[in-house]
């Protein structure tokens, strides 16, 4: 299968790819209009249908090359997910049959036609970049647990606080512990929270001021900050380790390189040897 890796890993071939990973991108996109799907016919879901078909020979071509050692990649066990998928919820003749009649089900559930759309996130797997952001948020998840687990703590407490002041003035939105984590996670994300909850707060309380600005500095700027802290110190690794990857690759690549000129050197002269020994 050496010719089918060679042909797996030539730079054209993942360009084709990724090329039809963005046509299929936008034909999706296009898809979500009924006018002009309704004005050119059936072209568009033509065009989807061939670039499933262009996927489905990729991985078998990539299944044929690499064999069980497909799966030891997780970007290549995502690939294989996604065109599973798009499968599922893009070939309606698998409902004629008896035994797939469960996909006749899924294909009138129009959240689960929605996962073809899931075909777009391919462009993570192809482009470096995006795959070393997205290393890097696996990478800083246990930060993230814990920074979030700390939030939790912090909305809980002002959560009872928010309960025991305002409950009773205000129980659409202090009037239980969940009603009060909604509020306070509005207040947190900055949407209208000065005028549309803080300001009518403190018409009744005036103080209520020294509630949500402590409220606000601890989880929209201190918390915030320090997730996004911890994402960018996980990429900046996760970048160190690909750099020292990628260095050892050119050393590995330079030491191949001399030995193959070592094994030519000796070549050569044991093609003189050989000369010198049939003259004599």
């Amino acid at each position: 299968m050496k010719p089918i890796k060679k042909l797996v890993e030539k730079p054209i071939f993942n360009n084709f790819i990724l090329i039809v990973i963005l046509i299929n991108s936008v034909v999706m996109g296009l898809q979500t209009s009924p006018k002009l799907e309704a004005s050119i016919g059936n072209i568009l879901g033509i065009i989807d249908l061939v670039c499933l078909g262009i996927f489905t020979i990729e991985i078998i071509l990539k299944l044929m090359a690499y064999g069980v050692r497909f799966f030891t990649d997780g970007w290549n066990i995502f690939d294989f997910v996604i065109v599973l998928l798009s499968f599922v919820t893009g070939l309606s003749f698998l409902s004629t049959l008896r035994a797939f009649r469960v996909f006749r089900v899924l294909r009138t559930l129009k959240a689960v036609k929605g996962l073809r759309a899931l075909r777009a996130l391919r462009l993570v797997s192809w482009l470096d970049k995006l795959k070393m952001i997205i290393s890097a948020i696996a990478h800083s998840i246990p930060g993230i647990l814990w920074s979030g687990l700390l939030l939790m703590l912090i909305y809980y407490i002002f959560s009872i606080m928010g309960v025991t002041l305002f409950g009773a003035a205000f129980p659409d939105w202090f009037g239980n512990i969940g009603k009060a984590m909604y509020t306070l996670f509005q207040v947190m994300t900055l949407e209208s929270w000065s005028m549309g909850i803080s300001r009518p707060v403190m018409e009744v309380f005036n103080w209520a001021w020294a509630y949500f600005v402590p409220f606000v500095l601890i989880s929209s700027f201190i918390m915030m900050n320090v997730i996004v802290g911890i994402v960018v110190n996980a990429i900046s690794e996760v970048s160190e380790i690909k750099k020292k990857e990628d260095e050892e690759e050119e050393k590995e690549l330079s030491k191949e390189d001399e030995l193959r000129k070592e094994i030519r050197a000796l070549k050569e002269q044991l093609t003189k040897v050989e000369k010198m020994l049939d003259e004599e």
